[in-house]
């Protein structure tokens, strides 16, 4: 290529560059007037804007200040009304002040004035109390001591009757609830009751037989003694055997045994052992179906079997010839009725009364009496506590510390104390009767004592110059409590203190 032909070209290229910028520049400038134009608009805007918010502002603070002025007039208007009620009330607590003050002087006055009469009534009744002394001979001691002592006559008069009148009246409520809750108790339970003896017998249908059982040289009868523990007694009653000893069940077994004996017909130590063996253990059998007729009839599920046969063991133990078994059957019958009717647990009332003798199961073979065995026995088989406790208090020997110990010690004496149920010996008897009349004359004061209605009440004559009405009713307190403690007995026993005083005089 040529240069003449690149020339023009090259002239051409940079004259379009030219016209290019030229372009662009203006282009530039024109957008540049645009943005100036731009920012001149938003500046003014923003003027606008900031004039507008000041003038609101303005607005608000005006309209702030105005309340804030009204809020401080009406507490400037509080305060002047509080600090005229302020004053107001100075006001009346300088008048009140003044009236106190007033009070005070009059007050003041009143002291003296009474401090003046005061004395002037010491002058008036010294003087008095030396005209009365000149009159009657009496020292104003011996004249206070006789106004105390007739002070304490008449009040001891007034005691006496109002003691008096609480004790009818509580003895008379206390009756007639008793009488309530027995009657219902007695309306629900009946029973029949046989009393047993110390001794048994067995009929002897065959003269012979008796021969028998004697033994050659007495070998037979001597056996039996000796392995059942009682005495065998003949010729004692025609046509029967007394067996006679301290235990009812070994008295059983010698029963059992001699009726077998007889029986069978054959009778040589041998067979008089087996026997007795096969005795026992029907004696074991009644005693556990005893035991366990009872629980039944009781509803009692909870009793181990050991416990049980210790309860029918008590069908062959008596107490002043009642039968153990039958009692606590019975007494646990009236304490399941009482419990009921006063609201206490029937389960521990019932358990308890059940088992308040079973120490005389075998209190012939334990030593202690038969509470302390009793005792032992229940916490062995592990009957609960509250039972035992209650169980335990009928003879008094721990204190009624509830409702149901109370309960155990009041069914067992209905049971022991109604008619037929106890029999006691005369030489008991005779006993009881002394030691009721020893007891009542062993206080000061006692003339005489007498025990009537077969020592349900005792009767003791007092001297009346040295026990007043007060001390005859404390006496028979007194008296009554001894029993208590002292004494074992059915029922309740009655102390009548009598004082009286009889003036004799003879016309001539």
């Amino acid at each position: 290529m040529d240069i003449l032909t690149v020339l023009p070209a090259i002239g051409m290229a940079i004259a379009g560059i030219a016209v290019g910028y030229a372009l662009q520049k203006k282009m530039g400038l024109n957008k540049a007037q645009n943005i100036d134009s731009k920012i001149e608009q938003k500046l003014t805007d923003a003027k606008d804007k900031i004039k507008k918010l000041r003038e609101e502002a303005d607005i608000h603070a005006s309209q702030h200040r105005a309340k804030i002025e009204q809020e401080l007039d009406e507490r400037r208007k509080s305060i002047i009304e509080l600090e005229k009620h302020i004053a107001e009330r100075e006001e009346k607590l300088e008048t009140k002040i003044s009236s106190v003050e007033l009070k005070e002087e009059e007050i003041s006055s009143l002291r003296t004035a009474l401090e003046n009469e005061k004395t002037t009534l010491k002058s008036l009744q010294e003087d008095e109390q030396k005209h009365l002394t000149q009159i009657s001979g009496l020292t104003v001691q011996q004249a206070e001591a006789r106004m105390l002592q007739q002070a304490i006559d008449s009040t001891k008069e007034e005691i006496v009757r109002r003691v008096r009148k609480l004790e009818q009246e509580g003895e008379h409520q206390l009756e007639e609830k008793a009488r309530d809750i027995l009657s219902l108790v007695i309306q629900r339970y009946a029973s029949s009751h046989v009393a047993e003896n110390s001794t048994s017998y067995v009929d002897v249908p065959d003269e012979s037989m008796i021969g028998r059982i004697i033994g050659k040289e007495g070998r037979n009868i001597q056996h039996l003694e000796r392995l059942t523990g009682c005495e065998i007694v003949i010729d004692e009653t025609p046509n029967s055997i007394m067996i006679s000893g301290f235990s009812p069940v070994r008295r059983q077994v010698a029963k059992k045994a001699i009726e077998a004996l007889m029986k069978d017909g054959r009778v040589h130590p041998g067979r008089i052992e087996e026997v007795i063996e096969e005795a026992k253990k029907k004696i074991n059998d009644d005693m556990r179906e005893a035991g366990e007729a009872v629980v039944y009839d009781l509803g009692i599920v909870d009793f181990p079997p050991q416990l049980i046969q210790l309860v029918g063991r008590m069908k062959y133990r008596t107490s002043y010839r009642q039968n153990i078994l039958r009692h606590s059957w019975e007494a646990a019958r009236i304490a399941m009725m009482l419990a009921e009717e006063l609201g206490a647990n029937v389960n521990i009332a019932k358990k308890a009364t059940l088992l308040h003798d079973i120490g005389k199961a075998i209190d012939h073979e334990v030593e202690g009496n038969h509470v302390e065995i009793g005792e032992k026995i229940m916490r062995k088989y592990g009957i609960d506590e509250a039972i035992i406790r209650a169980a335990a208090a009928h003879h008094e020997d721990y204190p009624f510390d509830t409702k149901e110990a109370i309960i155990v010690q009041v069914a067992d004496a209905i049971s022991a104390a109604r008619p037929g149920a106890r029999k006691e010996n005369m030489g008991e008897y005779v006993k009881r009767m002394e030691d009721l009349e020893q007891i009542a004359t062993s206080y000061a004061g006692v003339k005489k004592a007498y025990a009537i209605y077969a020592g349900r009440e005792i009767r003791v004559f007092v001297e009346p110059g040295e026990i007043d009405d007060l001390a005859a009713i404390t006496l028979a307190q007194n008296i009554a409590k001894q029993i208590e403690q002292e004494l074992t007995y059915p029922g309740d026993v009655r102390v009548n203190v009598i004082r009286e005083i009889r003036a004799d005089a003879l016309a001539r």
